[in-house]
């Protein structure tokens, strides 16, 4: 994404110096502009810095974690009061907002910035989201916003999200709707291969058509074209590749952040532990021996065609059902975060970044970003009547949809987990009361009352051997 990043500021007219530890790389990003592209090559650091006009602006794109912290121990005793520097890669936003405070005590301007758009993105133009040392914006927005995507409104995508950690937050909640809107299109494919028996070309005739209409998103668009990519024996590339996903981290350490924050992530924490679970093929082939699943043939023998046409129909209702938990669980405990940290950001103008450029782009957004700017805004996108009205149209497909995988024996962590969500984020009462119950019993936890308004907590003796006080040594 480095190259790319560079290659589309070289075409935007921006002079760049680029560095990389290895040479070659360097030589061959230089070879690749050419010589009418503003590009200086540097073989080291000090040169790299030194062909750098003041105020420095450093956009670094390196793995997260330590290498991070050592590159920036290596580069700062060489910069001065007013310098930038940028971490366009996905590192851990606390890790942010403690190397913003770190260099503002040095003068040096530090700001995290998430990128999405992947390496065609970073070529032609991202989704960037800048947080930190807000003082750093002024003078880096003229390049950021040069680089980024441009959206159907006519502006950047690339605007200020927030101060400190802000900027890698939002790019981490963006990763873990990414997580969760693969698994969703990931279990569409398994019902549509193993109940209803669609062959590679059909999917992708389906989701081209899903395509054009309230599914349509970047990464819909090519999941059709993946479905009919042939290896070199023709025959679908797909079907070779193992089914073990990988993950980097940020769709746990979102997972983290709910748990923390008390915004239940339903389909983040699906789509992580389905990753998991992919990953334990042996266990899953040992098992697969031993509690045998109802073959694809006989699943597929009693279905009708008429009955497959619902089904395909309910299925897209599903998706996009899953698709508005997804999101708006999304923007919940962003707006939850940034008011708890103080960032000051701007939701609506969050979900107008995410239009063009990004992996989880989708005409959903601009409905969030309306139902954002709504006067007043909602206490709950999901309740916005342009979320919540697509979503009771959903229900019905969806909950069929997801009893029909269910009795097929096939796994639909967040198809089905959104579901359930929905029907506990719309159920006046939960047996609640029962778990408080328990805890009380065994722990004297207390509980309150439905019919005491005062909000006072009670704890019933409920062998007769009890005490009258709670226990501050046991928590369940």
């Amino acid at each position: 994404m480095g190259r790319n990043l560079a290659l589309n500021a070289c075409e935007k007219g921006i002079t760049v110096a680029v560095y990389d530890r290895d040479p070659s790389l360097v030589r061959a990003l230089a070879d690749q502009a050419g010589r009418e592209i503003p590009l200086i090559p540097a073989s080291s650091l000090e040169e790299f810095l030194q062909a750098l006009t003041r105020p420095r602006k450093i956009l670094f794109m390196i793995r997260a974690g330590d290498p991070v912290d050592q590159l920036l121990d290596e580069v700062t005793p060489h910069l001065t009061p007013g310098d930038i520097v940028i971490d366009g890669g996905n590192s851990y936003y606390q890790d942010t907002a403690r190397r913003s405070e770190t260099l503002k005590a040095r003068g040096i301007r530090f700001i995290g910035a998430g990128i999405s758009g992947g390496e065609e993105g970073a070529r032609f133009g991202p989704s960037i989201m800048p947080g930190g040392d807000e003082a750093a914006w002024p003078l880096a927005a003229p390049v950021l916003q040069a680089l980024a995507a441009v959206s159907a409104q006519g502006t950047p995508c690339c605007s200020w999200v927030g101060s400190g950690g802000a900027g890698h937050f939002v790019k981490m909640i963006h990763n873990a709707i990414e997580y969760a809107e693969m698994q969703a299109i990931a279990e569409a494919y398994h019902l549509m291969k193993d109940l209803l028996g669609l062959d590679h070309g059909a999917m992708h005739e389906t989701l081209s058509r899903w395509n054009e209409g309230p599914l349509k998103s970047y990464l819909m668009e090519i999941t059709a074209s993946i479905l009919v990519h042939p290896d070199r024996d023709g025959s679908p590339l797909l079907e070779k590749i193992l089914d073990q996903a990988g993950q980097k981290g940020t769709g746990k350490w979102s997972v983290l952040e709910g748990l923390d924050r008390n915004v239940p992530l339903p389909s983040v924490n699906a789509a992580v532990s389905a990753r998991q679970l992919s990953s334990l093929r042996d266990e899953r082939c040992r098992a697969a021996e031993i509690f045998p699943s109802i073959p694809g043939e006989s699943l597929r023998g009693g279905l009708t065609e008429a009955r497959r046409r619902d089904l395909l129909q309910d299925l897209e209702q599903a998706l996009l059902g899953s698709r508005i938990i997804t999101y708006t669980r999304g923007f919940e405990i962003i707006d939850v975060a940034a008011r708890q940290e103080g960032w000051g950001t701007n939701l609506g103008e969050l979900a107008l970044l995410w239009t063009r450029g990004c992996i989880i782009r989708t005409p959903l957004l601009e409905e969030i970003a309306r139902a954002c700017r709504a006067t007043p805004p909602p206490t709950d996108l999901l309740l916005s009547p342009a979320l919540a009205d697509p979503l009771r149209r959903a229900a019905s497909g969806w909950r069929r949809l997801v009893a029909a995988g269910i009795e097929a024996e096939i796994p639909l962590p967040v198809l089905a987990g959104g579901l359930t969500f929905f029907d506990g984020y719309k159920s006046r009462s939960l047996p609640a009361n029962l778990i408080q119950a328990m805890r009380d019993y065994f722990g004297a936890h207390l509980y309150q009352r439905r019919d005491d308004e005062s909000g006072a907590y009670h704890h019933t003796d409920w062998t007769g051997s009890g005490g009258a006080v709670s226990s501050s040594l046991y928590n369940a």
